[in-house]
């Protein structure tokens, strides 16, 4: 394998690796990876797509995947409407409708229709809320990311020629002042119910 790819399957496995704990992604969460690979090579994105550039992406991935054991979510290009490839056990597990196209490099992207021929057992799902996203030559994933989302900063700055974002999301914090968001800060003398005021609290 030519250095260079070599090279990119290993930076991929480290941004999966560290998005993964940065955010925390647990066995059995989606995570949604956007990818030009036109813009890994240093081109416009849609002009120069590559299935060799493919692969040695999804190799990254799979190396981090087959250890943390998340399911990994393919987003094709604006010519499928940014769907998604998946495992069909994920789209199942979520409840996610499947919708009918074969991703190719031409309608989908290099990356979606790569995957869509690797992955077991894949289908293509219209949107997701993904844990956590990597974003890889501004395909823009957020359509596809749970609120809210948090940026994190990848160690590596440059995949190939292209711009990194990447993201983990966690719940909204819901509620006023009286609103506690971990069980550690919780005190029962800040309890509402140790003073009840009927006309404050329900």
């Amino acid at each position: 394998m030519d250095t260079r790819l070599q090279e990119i399957t290993m930076q991929m496995e480290t941004l999966v690796r560290e998005l993964a704990a940065a955010g925390g992604l647990k066995p059995g969460q989606l995570l949604v990876i956007g990818v030009s690979t036109s813009e890994v090579l240093g081109r416009h994105i849609g002009t120069a797509g590559t299935l060799d550039v493919a692969q040695v992406i999804y190799e990254g991935v799979a190396a981090a995947q087959a250890q943390l054991g998340f399911y990994p979510v393919f987003q094709c290009c604006e010519h499928l409407n940014r769907a998604l490839v998946l495992p069909r056990e994920a789209a199942e597990r979520y409840g996610l409708e499947e919708v009918a196209a074969v991703p190719v490099p031409g309608a989908g992207g290099s990356m979606a229709a790569y995957a869509y021929r690797h992955l077991k057992d894949a289908c293509l799902v219209e949107t997701v809320q993904a844990h956590a996203g990597i974003d890889i030559g501004d395909t823009f994933i957020g359509m596809h990311l749970r609120r809210v989302a948090v940026p994190a900063r990848p160690s590596i700055k440059q995949f190939g020629e292209a711009h990194i974002t990447m993201a983990w999301t966690r719940p909204k914090l819901i509620g006023g002042a009286r609103a506690v968001y971990t069980i550690n800060d919780f005190k029962v003398e800040d309890s509402p119910s140790v003073n009840y005021q009927p006309d404050t609290c329900m």
